[in-house]
């Protein structure tokens, strides 16, 4: 019985190292070197990005649809609980860890009405922290562009970022470009690229996020091979712009890297409105007592009549 066992264990390896000496004779082989390194060392899953999405409470309706559009967009990001307003920003790296994420965003509401966006990775750094106003859902511009869900976008950046003299932008191009940046075989992703994110700076500064459809021109000829010409934009939404506020070393904290010179808080905004308010009622007020004094001068009174007497009884 023993002899048996082992000749029928050898006869099944046998057998399994004939069907793998036929799949290996089967495949096509790599024509150079590069090529066949690269088809034998796959990426492996737990390298590809990841991203975490975290919103304080306190968030609006508004900041909320904006992160739920990128989540959307992006296959790679996932949602996590509100972190709590007590709760420090520095624990968000090791809320990212703990839901095995290498890069973080944070939409950080205050007051209601000024969100700020935290993009950085983790653990090691750097981080950037923006201001973000005109903010536009997706639900509230009712664009005509779609795009398949799940699929890969094309992530683009105008010649302003390789600007020498500003190397913060460099950093920043780059954080930007590997949050929305899906990286290629991810499991929840599709094998089409039919969308662009698109980041542009005006001379203020200022980042212009826009998101566009790839779609074909309807005056181009189908039966034809495509080109550029034959494609064209449609925009999709979400659209908002960033301000640059600073930039660390570490992830969501360290030493500054950069500070923009050019950013005014909105606290500091609507105290100068509040201002110019209390101003002009302080004219007002002004211009009031003004006349009342002009009013009661001496040379504007009017004299006593003689006759004011004459036909009372």
């Amino acid at each position: 019985t023993r002899h048996s066992g082992t000749e029928s264990a050898m006869s099944a390896s046998k057998i399994l190292a004939r069907k793998r000496s036929r799949r290996a004779s089967d495949e096509p082989e790599p024509e150079d070197a590069a090529s066949a390194k690269f088809a034998l060392q796959p990426v492996p899953h737990t390298r590809r990005a990841k991203v975490v999405a975290l919103i304080s409470h306190g968030a609006t309706a508004k900041y909320m649809t904006l992160m739920n559009n990128w989540c959307s967009l992006l296959p790679h990001m996932r949602k996590d609980c509100k972190l709590e307003q007590k709760d420090r920003v520095d624990t968000i790296p090791e809320i990212a860890e703990l839901a095995g994420c290498n890069m973080a965003l944070f939409f950080e509401v205050r007051k209601h009405s000024d969100l700020y966006l935290w993009a950085g990775k983790v653990p090691t750094g750097p981080s950037v922290k923006f201001h973000v106003q005109a903010l536009h859902t997706m639900d509230e511009l009712n664009l005509t562009g779609n795009c398949l869900k799940g699929s890969r976008g094309i992530v683009t950046f105008d010649s302003s970022f390789d600007d020498p003299d500003r190397p913060h932008l460099l950093i920043i191009r780059e954080l930007l470009g590997d949050i929305f940046g899906v990286p290629e075989g991810h499991p929840k992703s599709k094998p089409f690229v039919d969308h662009v994110h698109s980041f542009a700076i005006d001379s203020r500064g200022k980042i212009h996020y826009r998101h566009y459809q790839v779609a074909p021109n309807p005056t181009a000829d189908l039966s034809k091979a495509k080109s550029a010409s034959d494609q064209m934009l449609v925009e999709i939404g979400p659209r908002c712009t960033l301000m640059p506020m600073r930039l660390f070393v570490g992830a969501f904290g360290g030493p500054t890297l950069y500070a923009n010179p050019n950013f005014v808080s909105p606290n500091h905004v609507r105290a100068e409105l509040r201002r110019r308010t209390g101003d002009k009622y302080a004219n007002k007020v002004r211009a009031r007592d003004a006349r009342r004094k002009r009013q009661a001068a001496p040379e504007r009174q009017i004299p006593a009549d003689e006759l004011d007497d004459v036909f009372k009884d």
